[in-house]
């Protein structure tokens, strides 16, 4: 049975809908086409703005048409003549009520009238709001009223087709309606309104205007009076308001004087306001620094600098580095900064000198807007900075990141160059074209300062640009040759293109750097292969150069700025002396080298490049008067570099083994107890980017306990620096709390290539309590630990172990970073490290500043004479243009103090020397690219001054162990001139110093030292005769000593002996004060010297690490200084530290175990079976 069907059902038609996006009426659509429209309302507006024009054209052309003399009267009615008498008081007002009007030009503006009042009107319904009033009241509109409705109304009535209609008032409304366009045309083309511009066009049209409704007011009111012409009018209007007022023209009838003192009146209120709008407009518009024009960036050259907020110093390093090269004189420098301009930085701004390059913008990086004005599209390159003066550092950071993602969205071809403060937000940029982390950077000197001294100076003179003709005036010696090496830096070449290195072509490496030192005293220190992007510094003998190959080395200029004049040459080859015959006494080839000065003066000193001219003088630089230890028997001659390396040379077996033997060969006295360390890839990065480096680690990770140092756990029981029984001397750092930067003082002090055995216990002095993820990163290092405490309480620096260690290194804090005064942030650091050079007076000091001119205060003594020199001396290289006035400053040449701001310059040079940033990486570590070398230093002893010269110990490095030197750290005594309040105490004058030999500094018995500092002396005093003894025998030795004085003189004399009396109480209290404070923690004080207790090896130690001796003697003190890449026939004196290049161990250990195991089998037979940590000589 079937059910019931259900019903079909029945569809609905489809209904179309269309969406609009404004309402579909009328009104609504006229609106959007007269007003809402940017381009249509454009139009409508300019068509306005010429019939207003049109109608005030229209109103001369009736002027210069019309006479009253020849009759007036209304459309039509007979004409009247009119005369004017100077004696009647009446006046006759027909001619200002009629005027004569042609046919044509009524019908004109009739039409022009209509067309006018129909817009007004739409325009006034378009815009109704519901008050017809305020749109009726509008001036705007009763003036169109004014103008438009009579000549309508003459259409209908002919006779007021000649009645007077104040058509000129017409410029008011073209005045309003060309604003109006303005506006229209700024939105159409989307470009940002200039409101200078704005102004001054108003404040012309207001001029304009007054001086037209002036001039066509009085000439027509004077056809009742003395019948002016439309010049005339207009002389006399400029006159009036102008202030002159010469009175050869003056209206005759009340009502045109009536209108002159309203005109005046109108112009005295509306012109101010224009003027200080106008005013205003410009000082506003000297801080935001108005535009770079488009045709500029098109046919110019310009880079833009974006900071947060811009300083003098910041300012005048950019500056100065920037225009340091000859390449970049014609560049403009675009300053985009969103803070106003500083009051010294507008001063400076002001100096012709660079008025005419820098521009400065106030604005942000953010807006495109900004960024248009700077034309960022077509700028040459960016450098973004970060504020380092921020408290949040973080903060900091993360605008910069803001900064460089803007720019790189809105000109993706302009070259970045972007400073970063943390390591952590590196990543975040890694697309920019260069980036310095400021915190990497600083760490990773800031650790080679322990092991390599006055690393951080060596850093900042070769990446600062320099003519190296600073101190050339001085009567110093050491600052004439320190100011003149300064001018070293870095360049590269094509090495086919290479006068330098171009013979040298399927050579080795060192072969080249041998022989390109010897003739031409140019240090060669690395290379880049054609086909591959990485920089390798001394890849060592085993690689062959090739044409193609891009070398870099250091000298005083770059070869296209140098002349070669030879010598001898020719004749040396014709004798056949060539190759390896030029090292075994024969005269080697002299080219004489000038150098052109890039631009800045005379040519610079040139470099003899021969070095060495070996006649047999008797015995005067033959073999040492000493005798050499077994196995460093020292040769007279130097031995040459082979071309190719032999496949079995010493070189690579030599120093794997000495990192194999520095493991398996525990001394005696470390025994069994050793823990071994394994060398290996740490397994934690505190962040993301940091290089792979090969380490020293822990075979296992040690427990977060057992990284603090003052506290015992159930490991270890240690809770002093002594109880843990170190061999080497501790490095102490001071920071405010751990940061990721951090990690990286660590990473180049526990490198695979330094020796096991010079590794030196690392402790961390934190204000703060490190974070967890930080102590996973250091876990795995060796001998690392941290305590919590300040660098300014002595509790927290004893129990950190400070009377142990050799270096104590303090980090600029954060907090104080920023300071109520510019130049105080660093007060607090200065008067505390000078607090622990009273305390701790033979303890090695490595300070940050945040400021670098607030090194003078570093070591600061009152009423010394020569630093009033150096000072002196500082000001006087800074007016002559000098970009590191501050090098002579004795704690920066020493290595003591170092700003971050110094490196700076890194990031501006790197815009013409790409590669600057890659190779300061690898000079300081931070990265390890296989194949390239490392940076390390040795010392010179007695043993080694036969080789007499820089050159040739430059030569005997490459031959022997082919290592190349960049320069030397030397350390000299110095005789400082007396001042009032200070006497001088000779060494002579103190009983047994049989150690010492003449001034300090000349010659010691037994004082060497390691290859990176300084021995410790020993404990027992027997051993090391006192150079001082109480202060009241003394005091009489030395008043038997000194000449006879007599009245005054001898008065003066006994004074002074009292003041020193005075100064050494003052020692021992603080040697006291120590000594109770570590009675009260419980340490031990044995290890404590203080000063009253100083040894000769004390003090020679002190010397050789450059410390001016305040304690020993007030005026025999001693200096230190950077020589990079001296000139070869500088003389070697003992004590020197070379800065070394040495080859990677790991680059030539690719061909297999049993290769390299045979190699080395060959060779050590005849090597020394100790631990070879510095170079053997």
């Amino acid at each position: 049975m079937e059910g019931p069907r259900e019903p079909t059902p029945v569809l609905a038609p489809r209904v179309q809908v269309e969406f609009y996006v404004n309402e579909n009426t009328f009104k609504e659509r006229l609106k959007l086409f007269f007003i809402k429209n940017q381009r249509s309302s454009l139009r409508i507006r300019l068509f306005n703005f010429s019939l207003k024009l049109l109608t005030c054209l229209l109103y001369i052309v009736r002027v210069l048409l019309d006479d009253p003399a020849l009759g007036i009267g209304c459309w039509g009615c007979p004409k009247q003549n009119y005369t004017y008498n100077e004696s009647s008081s009446e006046i006759n007002w027909a001619p200002i009520l009629w005027v004569e009007r042609k046919m044509p030009l009524w019908a004109i503006q009739v039409i022009v009238a209509i067309i006018s009042f129909l817009e007004t009107m739409l325009l006034i319904y378009l815009s109704y709001k519901g008050n017809i009033w305020e749109q009726i009241f509008r001036v705007s509109f009763i003036l169109e009223m004014i103008n438009t409705l009579p000549f309508i109304i003459t259409i209908f009535w002919a006779p007021l087709r000649n009645l007077f209609i104040p058509v000129f008032l017409n410029c008011w409304l073209a005045k309003h309606a060309l604003e109006n366009m303005i506006n229209d045309f700024h939105r159409a083309i989307l470009r940002t309104q200039s409101a200078m511009f704005n102004q001054v066009l108003i404040l012309f049209c207001t001029l304009l205007c007054l001086v037209f409704t002036g001039t066509c007011g009085i000439q027509h009111l004077e056809r009742a009076g003395d019948n002016l012409s439309l010049l005339t009018s207009f002389y006399f209007c400029i006159v009036t308001f102008s202030t002159v007022g010469y009175g050869d023209v003056t209206p005759k009838i009340w009502p045109s004087q009536l209108l002159v003192v309203v005109m005046i009146c109108v112009a005295l209120v509306v012109l101010p306001l224009q003027f200080e709008e106008l005013v205003y407009l410009w000082m506003e518009r000297q801080k935001s620094g108005g535009n770079y024009s488009r045709h500029r960036a098109q046919t110019e050259k310009h880079v833009i600098l974006c900071v947060s907020s811009l300083k003098i110093d910041l300012l005048m390093d950019f500056l100065n580095e920037f225009y340091a090269h000859p390449r970049l004189q014609d560049y403009y420098v675009v300053i985009l900064c969103p803070t106003e301009m500083d009051i010294q930085v507008r001063r400076v701004l002001q100096i012709p000198l660079w008025s005419q390059r820098v521009i400065y913008l106030q604005g942000s990086a953010l807006k495109d807007q900004d960024l248009m004005r700077a034309k960022m599209d077509n700028g040459e390159a960016c450098f973004i900075l970060s504020s380092r003066n921020e408290v949040d550092r973080t903060a900091a950071d993360h605008q910069t990141i803001l900064r460089a993602w803007a720019v790189k969205d809105f000109a993706p071809n302009c070259p970045l160059y972007v400073q970063i403060l943390k390591p952590e937000n590196k990543f975040h940029v890694k697309f920019a074209d260069h980036v310095v982390c400021e915190e990497e950077c600083k760490y990773a000197m800031l650790a080679l300062n322990c092991i390599c001294p006055a690393t951080s100076t060596l850093i900042t003179l070769l990446v600062h640009t320099s003519r190296g003709q600073e101190g050339q005036e001085s009567p110093e010696q050491w600052q004439r040759m320190y100011g003149r090496c300064s001018g070293n830096e870095v360049y590269h070449i094509r090495m086919g293109d290479s006068k330098f290195f171009r013979e040298y072509q399927g050579k080795s490496f060192t072969y080249a750097a041998f022989h390109a030192h010897k003739k031409y005293g140019v240090c060669l220190i690395g290379l880049k292969r054609e086909e591959n992007k990485s920089i390798l510094l001394n890849p060592g003998p085993r690689h062959i150069l090739a044409a193609s190959d891009t070398c870099f080395y250091i000298n005083i200029t770059k070869e296209e700025n140098s002349a070669f004049i030879f010598k001898q040459e020719e004749k040396q080859k014709k004798k056949g002396f060539s190759g390896p015959g030029l090292y075994h006494g024969r005269p080697c080839p002299c080219a004489a080298f000038a150098y052109g000065d890039r631009g800045h003066g005379p040519p610079k000193h040139g470099v003899p490049a021969c070095t060495e001219r070996r006649g047999r003088r008797g015995q005067q630089a033959g073999t040492p008067t000493g005798t050499a230890p077994a196995g460093r028997r020292p040769s007279t001659s130097i031995a040459p570099v082979l071309e190719l390396a032999d496949s079995s040379a010493l070189l690579p077996c030599d120093l794997l083994s000495d990192q194999s033997e520095d493991e398996m060969m525990p001394s005696d006295d470390e025994g069994l107890s050793v823990v071994e360390y394994v060398k290996g890839y740490p397994p934690n990065s505190p962040y993301i980017g940091s290089s792979p480096t090969l380490c020293h680690l822990l075979p296992v990770k040690a427990p977060f306990c057992c990284l603090r140092l003052d506290k015992g756990c159930k490991h270890n029981s240690y809770e002093d620096a002594k109880a843990y029984g170190f061999k080497n001397k501790l490095i102490i750092v001071s920071a405010e709390m751990a940061g990721n930067g951090l990690y990286n003082f660590i990473v180049p002090l526990r490198a695979y290539y330094r020796p096991r055995r010079e590794l030196n216990p690392i402790v961390l002095l934190l204000d703060n309590k490190p974070d967890h993820h930080f102590l996973e990163a250091i876990c795995c290092f060796p001998m690392v630990y941290y305590m919590e405490g300040s660098v300014d309480n002595l509790d927290s620096l004893l129990q950190c172990g400070i009377i142990y260690a050799d270096n104590l290194v303090v980090v600029d804090k954060e907090s104080t970073m920023s300071a109520e005064e510019d130049y105080m942030a660093d007060a607090k650091t200065i008067v505390n490290v000078q607090t622990m050079f009273r305390l701790f007076p033979s303890l090695s000091i490595t300070t940050e500043l945040t400021h670098p001119s607030n090194m003078r205060f570093m070591q600061f003594r009152a009423k010394d004479s020569y630093s009033l020199a150096l000072s002196k001396l500082e000001k006087r290289e800074r007016e002559n243009g000098s970009n590191l006035a501050f090098m002579f400053r004795l704690p920066f040449a020493a290595g003591r103090v170092f700003s971050i701001s110094m490196l700076d310059t890194l990031l501006y040079q790197s815009f013409v020397k790409d590669y600057m940033i890659p190779i300061t990486r690898l000079l300081l570590g931070l990265d390890t690219t296989p194949g390239s070398g490392y940076l390390c230093a040795m010392k010179i002893t007695e043993d080694d001054l036969w080789i007499r010269t820089y050159g040739r110990l430059f030569q005997k490095l490459c031959s022997s162990s082919a290592e190349i030197p960049i320069g030397i750290y030397r350390t000299q005594c110095h005789v400082f001139s007396t001042s009032e309040s200070q006497v001088s105490v000779s060494v002579e004058d103190c009983e047994d110093t049989r150690e010492v030999k003449g001034p300090w500094g000349s010659r010691v018995g037994g004082g060497g030292g390691s290859a990176h500092g300084r021995q410790t002396a020993g404990a027992d005093p027997a051993e090391h005769p006192l150079l001082r003894r109480k202060s009241l025998p003394w005091a009489r030795r030395l008043s038997r000593k000194g000449p006879r004085h007599s009245g005054k003189a001898a008065a003066e004399w006994i004074s002074q002996q009292r003041l020193s009396l005075y100064q050494r109480s003052e020692r021992q209290e603080l040697s006291e004060l120590v000594k109770n404070r570590m009675k009260h923690l419980g340490l031990p004080t044995t290890g404590y010297e203080d000063v009253a207790n100083l040894t000769a090896s004390d003090v020679m130690n002190r010397v050789n690490l450059g410390y001016l001796q305040d304690e020993m003697n007030d005026h025999q003190n001693t200096l230190s200084y950077v020589l990079i890449n001296p000139p070869p026939d500088t003389r070697l004196e003992p004590n020197d530290i070379v800065y070394l290049i040495r080859s990677d161990p790991l680059a030539h250990v690719a061909s297999g175990p049993k290769s390299r195991k045979s190699s080395c089998s060959n060779k050590l037979a005849s090597c020394n079976p100790e631990t070879r940590d510095e170079t053997q000589l």
